[in-house]
């Protein structure tokens, strides 16, 4: 009876460890996860930057001359176009200044004229009338000396005539070659002086005249630009000088961000590139980058960056701040995972959890390149078409068993969750 009372116990104890081990076995955590394979593609290497929006062209209109405004043409607000008139300042001495330049070049060019026309040519007929009579009288003294050397040759007359007529005609000789030179001078020399200083002072009256009218013209304030009108900081009688703006105009077709970034960001930016400029509350608007300075901010060590994009509209403003995404490459033949997939490595860096075909998860360190939304390029660590955990890894320990959750299925506690949050008892 002891007996079989011994094996009776000993029986259930059996039994009673086996059933003890199934529970252990059936106890056996078994995360549900949502997974995702790495896949093989094409992937932007966006460089986003905040940036402060400025005109595409602006003209801080400084007068040249300083005087009272007369009067404004233009409003704040108003859109104006290149070279018109936006304000007049006072002007009356400047005009009447620029009628007396005018009357001296007037008088300038009447000299010139008259200088041309009569004073030179008289000068030079009188001067090739005396060289004719010189001439004429070198002549005469020619033949009377011939003569009384053939006379006193033939002994009719004395020595003395003979020197005589030799003296006269040295000094009809001499009358002729002053006359001639005198002639000379005038048609190379005199003509042309007198004529260049004429011309002179017609140039000298001209630059006068020219002078003073810039004078009244500078007190027409033109727009250098097309644009709006953004300031008008004096009121008419008030002074204007050459230090202070009287108008700015900004041409806000197009805005420009500028942007301050690291070198290693601008490395791989073009002009040329596309990019994105989104201000708060609006759509994104295309744009594109137009300069990158080819200097390092000695400051800042930073690189400046310029991206324009057109503003139809104006909806956009000046000093308005901006959301600016630049798309400095494209990459090909990435290996590509879901940014949810990416967790915090407890040694630094970043890891995924990598699910074999057995649904057992390993952890894995990455190496991780480009971001783009929700894609992350893996340059190292993931091959593509490995499964890598989306949903689930957060605490998820290596090696541990994992159940796939089927598309649309929710992981235990997510629909609790949610009708909590709306207030609604399960």
């Amino acid at each position: 009876m002891r007996t079989t009372t011994r094996c009776t116990l000993s029986a259930l104890a059996a039994l009673s460890a086996i059933a003890c081990h199934g529970k252990e076995k059936e106890a056996e955590p078994v995360v549900p996860v949502q997974l995702s394979p790495a896949i093989r593609g094409s992937i932007r290497n966006i460089i986003t930057a905040d940036a402060i929006l400025y005109p595409r062209d602006q003209a801080n209109i400084v007068p040249k001359i300083s005087a009272p405004v007369r009067r404004y043409l233009v409003q704040r607000g108003d859109h104006v176009k290149a070279n018109q008139l936006l304000a007049e300042l006072e002007n009356r001495d400047l005009a009447a200044a620029a009628a007396a330049s005018r009357g001296q070049y007037t008088q300038a060019e009447s000299n010139l004229r008259t200088t041309e026309a009569s004073t030179v040519p008289e000068a030079v007929t009188k001067a090739q009338t005396d060289l004719d009579a010189a001439r004429q009288s070198l002549d005469a003294a020619q033949k009377v000396l011939e003569s009384r050397q053939e006379l006193f040759r033939q002994g009719a007359i004395a020595r003395k005539l003979v020197d005589e007529a030799q003296v006269s005609y040295a000094q009809a000789k001499g009358q002729f070659e002053t006359a001639q030179q005198h002639r000379n001078a005038l048609q190379s020399v005199g003509t042309q002086e007198q004529i260049r200083s004429a011309q002179g002072q017609v140039a000298a009256a001209k630059g006068q005249y020219d002078a003073a009218q810039a004078q009244v013209a500078y007190s027409e304030i033109r727009s250098p630009v097309n644009g709006v009108v953004t300031d008008r900081p004096l009121w008419p009688g008030e002074m204007a000088t050459t230090d202070k703006p009287v108008l700015t105009v900004m041409d806000v077709s197009s805005v420009v961000a500028r942007i301050n970034m690291s070198q290693d960001q601008a490395r791989d930016i073009q002009v040329g590139d596309d990019a994105t400029l989104t201000a708060e509350g609006s759509e994104p608007i295309p744009a594109k980058v137009t300069v990158v300075s080819p200097a390092v901010d000695a400051n800042s060590t930073t690189v400046q960056v310029w991206v324009q994009a057109p503003n139809p509209g104006e909806r956009l403003r000046a000093g308005m701040s901006v959301h600016a995404a630049i798309v400095a490459a494209t990459i090909d033949g990435a290996t590509l995972i879901p940014a949810a997939a990416v967790l915090g490595s407890n040694e630094g860096g970043s890891k995924v959890m990598v699910v074999d075909d057995k649904d057992t998860a390993h952890e894995r360190k990455i190496e991780i390149g480009v971001k783009e939304e929700d894609l992350v390029q893996v340059v190292a660590g993931v091959q593509p078409g490995e499964r890598v955990v989306t949903v689930g890894g957060l605490g998820l320990e290596d090696k541990a068993k994992v159940r796939v959750l089927k598309p649309g299925e929710k992981r235990p506690g997510e629909e609790e969750e949610k009708d909590e949050d709306k207030g609604e008892p399960k």
